[in-house]
């Protein structure tokens, strides 16, 4: 199982999503979300099929970004569980 970085900019004023953030909750069990528009995720699909699977989700004027993560990481002003999802996951 790999670790992907999910990052979107919805760019139409007053943008939310439920459905986008349903959809990025399924695709993993162990989903890490201590920033806005961000989330950090553990899923068997590969970076292809979850940004095919998020797209149906946003605007055609909105940004989505899937990266997999290589292990490393730095971070700073994160709360206590939030860290801890870092130090134990990537």
């Amino acid at each position: 199982m790999a670790t992907y970085l999910i990052g979107y900019d919805l760019n139409r004023l007053g943008q939310d999503y439920p459905e986008l953030i349903d959809a990025i909750e399924q695709i993993g069990d162990t989903q890490w979300h201590c920033l806005d528009s961000t989330w950090i995720v553990k899923s068997e699909l590969d970076s292809k099929g979850i940004r095919d699977l998020l797209k149906p989700h946003i605007d055609s004027n909105d940004e989505l970004l899937v990266v997999k993560l290589t292990g490393q990481g730095a971070w700073a002003g994160f709360g206590k569980e939030c860290s801890e999802w870092l130090t134990n996951n990537l």
